[in-house]
């Protein structure tokens, strides 16, 4: 008997497919996002680049040939000299205020609308209302229609009760600018701390009760710690906007009897004094103190989702 033996049979390799590296697809995941960000950086970047240039420069838009590389003496001026000085505090001043009185209103009418009665959402709508204005509108609106010493609202209910006839912004210039700030403002506390209100654990409310625990007791050792975080969001959202405000002060008192504030301030200086470099320097100033501000704002917002995320 023979052996046979067969001889394997040639096999044709079969290509394999490459697969796209993990580099690749993340820039083709990313590349739809390209134009919008080349469009962000030309629209917000490269101006402030440039502002930040001018901003060390003394650059007076009237003497163009006489500008001259000064270093930081635009920002020595603007941390220096008395009146740059007092709009900062102007400012801080502004800032604190109206955050802390918008978180107060914006508190109690949030707590309002947290309970059930009827129109609730009627009321609601009325209540946002003033956030949606324009803020050029809204600072007319305080001006001509409430502030007017001739015929405005208040010195119109004055006089029906024999009361004296004050010119509000001549009197109380930062008070009024102020009390439209807050107006305008505390529809937007209510809406960050009613989300927060309705957030909350009922079950952890309903055991507090049977307990019995009073409304006060509730409110004090569990709404409030449940509510810091939204605190905190509100007041710094909120602080990010009245440092840049500049439609009221503009609108209602324009910038006299010691109302303007840094904004304001960057404004004269660049369209009335024409000094572009001391105006790029206190506009830098403005950016790096919102940045700042952001920065902490940023962080609640992301401490606030893993919160909810770890709750879900």
């Amino acid at each position: 008997m023979t052996a046979t033996t067969t001889a394997p049979l040639a096999t044709t390799p079969v290509p394999t497919r490459r697969q796209p590296s993990a580099r690749l697809r993340a820039w083709a995941t990313r590349a739809p996002l390209l134009p919008a960000l080349i469009f962000m950086i030309a629209v917000t970047q490269l101006p402030f680049v440039a502002t930040l240039v001018i901003s060390f420069f003394d650059w007076n838009a009237l003497y163009p040939d006489a500008r001259s590389f000064t270093g930081l003496d635009n920002y020595q001026q603007v941390l220096t000299d008395s009146d740059l000085r007092h709009s900062v505090w102007t400012t801080v001043l502004l800032t604190v205020a109206v955050v802390l009185a918008s978180l107060v209103l914006g508190l109690a009418l949030a707590l309002l609308m947290d309970r059930r009665f009827r129109g609730r959402g009627v009321v609601r709508t009325l209540l946002i209302a003033p956030f949606l204005v324009v803020p050029v509108a809204a600072a007319l609106l305080w001006k001509h229609v409430l502030y007017n010493p001739e015929y405005g609202l208040l010195n119109g209910l004055l006089h029906y009760v024999g009361g004296p006839q004050p010119d509000w912004i001549s009197s109380t210039p930062l008070l009024a600018i102020e009390a439209s700030l807050v107006w305008q403002w505390t529809p937007f506390m209510m809406l960050i701390l009613l989300a927060g209100l309705q957030s909350r654990d009922q079950q952890q409310m309903e055991a507090a009760r049977v307990d019995g625990a009073s409304d006060w007791q509730i409110f004090r050792y569990l709404t409030l710690p449940h509510l810091r975080r939204y605190l905190e969001l509100g007041a710094l959202l909120g602080s990010i906007y009245i440092v840049q405000n500049f439609d009221a002060v503009f609108t209602i008192t324009s910038g006299g009897l010691g109302t303007a504030n840094l904004p304001y301030t960057v404004y004269q200086s660049f369209y009335q004094a024409h000094e572009n470099g001391l105006a790029s320097a206190a506009g830098v100033l403005v950016v790096i103190g919102s940045i700042v501000i952001a920065t902490f704002a940023l962080r609640v917002v992301s401490s606030l989702f893993r919160e909810e995320v770890s709750r879900a």
